[in-house]
């Protein structure tokens, strides 16, 4: 897969291609933004844009990730200069898990749908319609522009005006915006967020409120991702100990 990160040194930022244990350069580009950019108008593919932009110049990568370097990561994608432009939002109920709690949520009886689940089962039914097909849209809501994007390593803020803070771990696809209004996606990586539960489950209806919080993206934005069946874990720490997975 190809791999990309997003980094900065002072007022001095990179974009690289991971290529373990280092971090190859690319020539003169300093956002993944620019990037999408350049392929966009020159009608190049992303990729091949990349490995023409190769340098011979390597940085270590253990060093950035760990917050050793001077060098530091950025979100995997960001507008790198006006970040209004630069829009999070996501869809709700997209996997099993995620309408399995809200039913145990919100549900009066176990035998009664609630409308989360409902709307859940309607987009399993009708969310990849056929070819000319009208699908059932996703539920939907808006978190926020690019300042609330937080990078690898970077602290997750609790509001005090919040009741919970749990964290979401996601999958973000990421999209390019062309001239023409026409969304690209570019690429995807890994995201996290926090969201008050506690307010969420007074009623189903709060569901966007609840996540107007910051939220990390990356470290890594992946270009060409198999997206098949995506797992993984997800595990809280404190001082050195899992305290929760």
């Amino acid at each position: 897969m190809t791999r990309l990160v997003q980094i900065q040194n002072g007022t001095a930022r990179a974009v690289a291609l991971v290529e373990e244990p280092g971090l190859r350069l690319l020539d003169g580009v300093r956002s993944i933004f620019q990037l999408a950019q350049e392929a966009v108008d020159s009608k190049n593919a992303l990729t091949a844009l990349i490995q023409k932009k190769a340098t011979g110049e390597f940085l270590d990568y253990d060093p950035i990730y760990n917050g050793q370097s001077e060098w530091r990561l950025l979100p995997a994608m960001d507008h790198p200069e006006e970040p209004a432009r630069c829009l999070v939002s996501g869809t709700g109920l997209t996997h099993l898990g995620s309408a399995a709690n809200r039913q145990r949520m919100h549900e009066a009886k176990e035998s009664e749908l609630t409308d989360s689940m409902k709307m859940f089962r309607l987009g399993v039914e009708g969310g990849k319609p056929a070819q000319g097909k009208i699908g059932v849209a996703p539920e939907w809501f808006y978190k926020g522009c690019g300042t609330i994007l937080r990078a690898h390593g970077e602290p997750l803020d609790v509001p005090a005006y919040t009741e919970d803070g749990g964290e979401e771990a996601e999958i973000a696809g990421v999209y390019f915006i062309a001239a023409s209004g026409e969304p690209l996606r570019i690429g995807m990586a890994v995201g996290n967020e926090f969201s008050d539960h506690k307010f969420e489950k007074k009623n189903y209806l709060n569901l966007a409120g609840s996540k107007i919080r910051n939220c990390s993206l990356g470290p890594e934005l992946v270009i060409d991702p198999e997206f098949d069946s995506v797992s993984g874990m997800v595990k809280v720490e404190r001082a050195g100990k899992v305290f929760w997975s």
